[in-house]
């Protein structure tokens, strides 16, 4: 199946190209910088010559372009925010939604399959997160942008189209061309030291993600929706699972939900002031504090996936982490050879 790749250069992205190359489709892939591109994708392993659209997920008339020439399409592009400032969360977030998923419909793809987030659904109205929970309320742009574009997926849906949505939680693994959440806050947890606190993190390994994504690619299926969260751990057992990976002893310290809140709202707006290196925001806090389990059975079910081990996922990153300048040797403990 020719399956055009949004996002390809992202972390998502390169590692579903990967998936998609070893279960036999022919991807052609929409990118901003082909050179950027090439580079990603060699670190994840394909070296071979990839066709590539150059176009900005902006741009209606060069997406459709693109779109003309597939059967089927991954959304893979995205602006994250939420422990940084993005550069056009309505641009990418909301206006490339709909030119990728408005005109894929137009023309007849199918699947088309758009990666959300679990994020949509923080802070969950119950103790398990479902494809059927209460979209959230959110307070900041990016999150409303994620919301914004999920209602346009989910319209779509209503009327029958093939769309299928997925949403990952806490993405984590090796080879990530910049370093988003979950993969920072591992740095910075075992750089300072891990907050133990309310909440936890659901975390799941890029690759697992990867295989999901060409897993969905099966015509004739219509709406669908897939929940991918992977691993949930408090925030004590991520640390554990640091230190059983290291062979190393973390430094924790224990802090209150409303304390951790407050620290965080202060340390936005000290960074508005001076370069600060911790990953710690409001909204970062808040999905922290208040994340819980999700309700993955029906997904690994369907798709035919199982889950590798979370230690597995930490050791490789954090490996990765080390190999890349990010991790320094003494933190990374036996991971470093």
């Amino acid at each position: 199946m020719r399956v055009l790749v949004t996002g390809a250069s992202g972390f998502v992205g390169s590692h579903a190209v990967a998936a998609l190359l070893a279960d036999g489709h022919e991807p052609l892939l929409l990118v901003r910088s082909p050179e950027k591109t090439r580079e990603v994708l060699a670190s994840v392993g394909v070296t071979g010559e990839i066709p590539l659209h150059k176009a900005d997920i902006r741009d209606a008339a060069a997406v459709r372009e693109a779109l003309e020439q597939c059967d089927a399409v991954i959304h893979a592009a995205a602006e994250i925010g939420v422990i940084g400032r993005a550069d056009d969360l309505n641009g990418t977030n909301v206006a490339g939604v709909k030119n990728v998923l408005g005109q894929a419909v137009e023309l007849g793809l199918d699947p088309i399959v758009h990666i959300s987030s679990v994020g949509v659904f923080v802070p969950p109205a119950g103790p398990v997160i479902t494809t059927e929970s209460p979209l959230s309320t959110p307070r900041n742009g990016y999150g409303r942008s994620k919301i914004s574009a999920e209602r346009y997926a989910r319209r779509l849906q209503e009327q029958g189209m093939p769309i299928t949505i997925v949403y990952p939680a806490g993405v984590t693994g090796p080879h990530q061309p910049s370093l988003d959440a979950m993969v920072e806050g591992l740095r910075a947890g075992l750089e300072q030291g891990w907050p133990i606190t309310a909440g936890g993190a659901n975390i799941v390994d890029v690759r697992d993600l990867a295989v999901v994504l060409a897993r969905c690619l099966e015509p004739g299926r219509g709406p669908r929706r897939f929940m991918l969260g992977g691993h949930y751990l408090t925030w004590a057992q991520l640390a554990d699972v640091c230190d059983e990976v290291t062979g190393n002893r973390c430094r924790r310290f224990r802090i209150h939900r409303s304390v951790l809140r407050g620290a965080a709202a202060v340390g936005d707006v000290m960074k508005l002031i001076k370069e600060i290196d911790y990953p710690l925001t409001r909204d970062a806090v808040e999905m922290m504090v208040t994340m819980v389990r999700t309700y993955d059975t029906p997904t690994l079910e369907a798709l035919g996936v199982s889950l590798r081990p979370v230690q597995e996922t930490i050791a490789d990153s954090l490996r990765w982490l080390a190999q890349e300048g990010h991790l320094t040797t003494g933190k990374a403990g036996r991971l470093a050879g």
